[in-house]
């Protein structure tokens, strides 16, 4: 099974032209906050600018409704031996249209999605205090087949693609 996400990783890391929400249009319906909410897992792989494995992540995530279309996410990161805790508000504030804030995060993002994928932009604070540090991250979503969700993370620094991050999350059993 590995080696099939690893194959997808691999084909959406090839295309050449980016690709955006509408490409899976009418092929199901992500909903971040329904898919979030309850116990979710991932693992995945981080890979520097010459795309090569520097590591490896995991989290653990619980999210808990705070009313019909909104969440409080508990995001513990596991990231080569260190740890940190994210905690994310996400919302539906329409159809296919979301938005969140961490508490790492500078202001907040708005998510687009349309059939089984979401793409939203956000701005990392790495050391509080110091914009300097902040990087940008570029997080695309695909709900695969079986309920699983493929997310695709470059983090950028001035335009500079720094390090990439493929993750598989899956419902906690």
């Amino acid at each position: 099974m590995r080696r099939v996400w690893l194959g997808l990783v691999l084909l959406l890391a090839g295309c050449s032209a980016p690709l955006t929400p509408d490409k899976f249009a009418g092929s199901g319906n992500f909903d971040p906050v329904v898919f979030f909410t309850g116990h979710v897992t991932s693992w995945g792989v981080e890979e520097n600018r010459a795309g090569q494995p520097v590591g490896i992540v995991t989290t653990d995530c619980v999210g808990t409704p705070r009313g019909p279309h909104s969440i409080t996410m508990v995001q513990t990161l596991h990231v080569d031996g260190s740890t940190q805790t994210r905690t994310w508000q996400l919302t539906q504030t329409g159809p296919g249209a979301f938005t969140a804030t961490a508490n790492d995060m500078v202001g907040s993002t708005v998510g687009t999605a349309d059939g089984r994928a979401m793409h939203w932009r956000w701005v990392l604070e790495t050391s509080p205090g110091d914009a300097l540090k902040n990087v940008t991250m570029d997080q695309w979503f695909y709900q695969m087949g079986d309920g699983a969700v493929m997310i695709r993370t470059v983090v950028t620094k001035a335009g500079v693609r720094l390090v990439e991050v493929s993750e598989q999350f899956e419902k906690a059993s």
